[in-house]
């Protein structure tokens, strides 16, 4: 509710007393007040301290507690509160407070503390600013207990459980985040389905609290859990801020499909909201693309469309694009003249994987020509240390991409030239079969017999050779003792220099 709408209230609260006689008073006490207090605020921006006291000097002209006091000292309250006059804002916000029991409505009582204590969070810078937020919070709750006001405690604690993970008071927030979602139960323990949206405010606290503990085991069940909640109506950021820390619980498990929908969820959700985290998220978004090694360009949806050539993603862009097309060199370049991009602890965690994927392929590309090369050679052409390529070649070798050894002392990589080796390994099992049939041909040829051969119904294996190597015609000689000495050494011959020529 913005500051010219404080005093509007709801019609059916008013109350209307037609005593004729006391309208013209009362009609210019009111203008009179309504007078301080419109130039008080105009006082604001060149002497805020004079609006202060103008601010304040408002509840004195009221007869009875009433609406121009309330909002006499609600401005007053902001004003010392962003002049870091924190001592003198606690005192007149409890002033405040005591309003809120019969001067002004109970609604727009609610909706009027509500704002006060956004702009309260929204404006703390220091740690005493911290300390008057808290106070700010403690007195609301001590005010609001004695009138049953369930739905304002609710929103005063979520406030204050928000100010602990801030300041990472984790004992203090797991305490408040029990109780809270005990107030979010029935009398059996069950979800209260009319408390949802409160119950999801405090399951994104919590999930950012285990988050940033790297308690994933907690974390994954209280995302479960909440995204099972169907009775809310959350408000976007909430939804972004659920799927933003689901999506990083995804890449810790290098789940990059996962996390790719978690991120998306979460830039669509923080978009609808208008928060200014969707642009750190799509970069999230950005990195997993590549992390997956996705040829699919992360700006074709229609969500991220009109983010392609935002100044604040352009740099991420660049990257994808550069790692789509395997450009090592361009990919540094970019890295190396946009530091902004790993300020972000998420980012530079995880761009180390790219990085050294990228690498990899840059250096499989470049020895594979070579038997022989220096870890210096690889290092100019990708511009980066002999010790990376050391790391990267050995990976590549222990992961079996590559065969080859490092000598360390001399910088140097052998490979194994795996077509000579087969080759080699195939005319070694070749030569060992020539060798095989040679002796069964000459040691053992006078083991056949002709008699024998015929008297087994067919053609002795002496005849078989002889007629292989007659070709097609002609007699000749079919002693035995003259096959293994004529035929069988004629063959012999003819292996060796098969084999020695293929050798050669």
């Amino acid at each position: 509710m913005s500051d010219d709408d404080d005093f509007m209230q709801d019609s059916d609260q008013e109350q209307y007393d037609f005593e004729y006689e006391d309208d013209d008073e009362e009609e210019a006490g009111d203008v009179g007040i309504e007078n301080k207090y419109y130039n008080a605020k105009q006082m604001k921006a060149d002497n805020p301290d004079e609006a202060i006291q103008e601010f304040l000097g408002m509840p004195a002209l009221e007869d009875e507690k009433g609406d121009w006091g309330f909002k006499g000292l609600k401005q007053a309250v902001k004003l010392e509160y962003k002049l870091g006059k924190y001592d003198k804002a606690i005192e007149h916000y409890t002033e405040l407070l005591t309003y809120v029991k019969s001067a002004v409505t109970r609604n727009y009582s609610e909706k009027s503390i509500n704002n006060m204590l956004d702009f309260i969070e929204k404006g703390a810078e220091d740690e005493k600013a911290y300390h008057c937020m808290e106070k700010f919070y403690s007195q609301t709750l001590e005010s609001f207990q004695s009138t049953n006001n369930e739905r304002l405690w609710l929103k005063t604690n979520i406030k204050l459980a928000r100010l602990w993970l801030d300041r990472r008071e984790y004992t203090h927030l797991v305490k408040l985040v029990k109780e809270l979602h005990r107030a979010c139960q029935k009398e059996d323990g069950t979800d209260d389905p009319s408390k949802g949206t409160y119950a999801l405010e405090i399951y994104a606290l919590e999930i950012q609290m285990y988050a940033e503990t790297r308690n994933n085991k907690r974390l994954k069940a209280l995302y479960q859990r909440a995204l099972k909640v169907r009775s809310a109506v959350p408000h976007p950021k909430i939804m972004g801020i659920i799927r933003e820390c689901g999506g990083k619980m995804h890449m810790s498990e290098e789940n990059w499909k996962e996390a790719q929908t978690d991120f998306f969820e979460s830039f669509r959700n923080y978009d609808e909201a208008g928060s200014l985290q969707r642009i750190q998220v799509l970069k999230y978004l950005v990195l997993t693309t590549m992390l997956m090694k996705s040829d699919i360009n992360p700006f074709e949806s229609q969500e991220t469309k009109p983010y392609k050539n935002d100044p604040r993603i352009s740099a991420m862009t660049d990257l994808v694009d550069a790692y789509q097309q395997n450009d090592i060199h361009r990919y540094e370049s970019i890295l190396q003249n946009n530091k902004d991009v790993l300020a972000d602890p998420f980012i530079a965690e995880n761009i180390d994987e790219v990085t050294r994927s990228l690498r990899t392929t840059g250096v499989l590309k470049l020895i594979a020509p070579y038997t022989r090369f220096t870890l210096a050679f690889i290092a100019k052409r990708l511009n980066i240390s002999v010790t990376e390529v050391q790391d990267i070649v050995g990976f590549l070798i222990l992961d079996k991409k590559i065969e080859g050894k490092i000598n360390q002392e001399k910088g140097t990589v052998e490979m194994d030239n795996r077509s000579d080796v087969n080759r080699t390994h195939a005319l070694q099992e070749w030569t060992s079969a020539i060798g095989a049939l040679s002796r069964t041909v000459l040691d053992e040829g006078d083991g056949f017999k002709t008699d024998d051969s015929q008297s087994l119904g067919g053609p002795s294996i002496a005849g078989l050779l002889s007629t292989g190597n007659r070709g097609g015609g002609g007699g000749g000689g079919q002693g035995p003792a003259g096959f293994g000495k004529a035929r069988g050494a004629k063959k012999g011959v003819g292996f060796s220099a098969r084999a020695s020529s293929m050798l050669k």
